[in-house]
């Protein structure tokens, strides 16, 4: 992998000397394609390493096309080759230059050309990377790859919490000092919820976390007529203020609010968004909120979330051994 320097320093940047491979850049790292979208996102992550002194490494990745590559010969090839790479590397050093206005003193901004795949590349960025963040959606390019037929490959395969950021987060005039988590019961969704609250503390924010219950009649005439609704409201209710003393014994100044709410929990995920300063999931679950986000219905969240959508990773925490202690 090649580490392209930063073109004026004093614009945009300190370039770091250190080794170009992936395996070797921490910090908040972004894919960019020069579309809107990208550029959206790329000044959130901007924003994202400024605020917890990381660097900002922005990425892009090209690649040959194959109906163009086939017909090509070796020196011709060499050639195209040399102005696929000459088109990225301008791409990157435009990213870098539209984001100075948002570039301290203190923060170093790498950035990366990289021939294969999107996906791919974004993948091995993130093996070391602390954040990854994507638009949502690009022009047909490096963007529009990761999230067009592999739109679930980073958030459902990243090693690091990835942030889908959509163009429509910049517009919302309503956006409340809240950041949602949904949860299930399940550790997946506890380990996000533990991520989410030291995010709110960090931030000031107040931790929400809701968790939707659809609907238990009506239509659905699998569910045995012996359920009860209310007594599941409360049953789940319960769960939740057992979770709230839990976070509380390690976080006893978090702001913390918890909801149960009837109705499908990606329509739900999609309306707390709106509002959100940032919803938080994890990457799987057992059926609930993280069970359908990476799922069939992965689409549903991530590509019609007003606001951020944060995707926690699988991973292990003692704390979450604690939580039978408060139930």
């Amino acid at each position: 992998m090649t580490e392209i320097p930063t073109t004026n320093d004093s614009d945009v940047g300190r370039a770091r000397g250190e080794s170009s491979d992936a395996a070797t850049a921490n910090g908040v790292t972004v894919g960019v394609d020069g579309s809107e979208q990208s550029l959206n996102a790329l000044q959130f992550a901007a924003q994202e390493a400024s605020n917890h002194d990381l660097p900002l490494n922005i990425v892009t990745a090209y690649s040959i096309p194959v109906f163009a590559a086939s017909s090509m010969d070796a020196g011709y090839a060499s050639m195209d080759d040399e102005a696929f790479r000459a088109s990225a590397l301008e791409t990157v050093e435009d990213a870098a230059s539209h984001i100075k206005q948002f570039i301290g003193d203190g923060l170093t901004v790498r950035t990366f050309v990289e021939s294969g795949d999107a996906a791919g590349v974004l993948l091995d960025f993130a093996e070391e990377a602390d954040l990854m963040v994507v638009g949502r959606r690009g022009r047909g390019g490096f963007m529009g790859r990761l999230l067009g037929s592999v739109s679930t490959a980073i958030p459902a395969h990243a090693k690091c919490p990835t942030i889908i950021v959509p163009l429509t987060a910049k517009d919302r005039t309503n956006t409340k000092d809240v950041i949602v988590v949904g949860v299930d019961g399940s550790d997946r969704a506890r380990l996000a919820v533990l991520k989410a609250a030291e995010r709110a503390l960090a931030e000031n924010a107040t931790l929400r976390v809701v968790c939707a219950i659809p609907p238990l009649g009506g239509s659905l005439a699998w569910v045995p007529a012996t359920v009860d609704q209310e007594a599941v409201f409360r049953e789940v209710r319960e769960q939740l203020s057992a979770g709230e003393r839990w976070l509380k014994s390690y976080y006893p100044d978090l702001k913390f609010e918890s909801d149960v709410i009837e109705g499908a929990p990606v329509e739900v995920l999609i309306d707390e968004s709106r509002t959100a300063k940032l919803l938080v999931t994890g990457s799987r679950g057992r059926g609930g909120f993280t069970g359908m986000l990476l799922g069939s219905t992965s689409q549903g969240v991530l590509f019609h979330a007003q606001g951020p959508v944060m995707v926690i990773p699988d991973g292990e925490d003692p704390r979450l051994e604690e939580r039978k202690n408060f139930s």
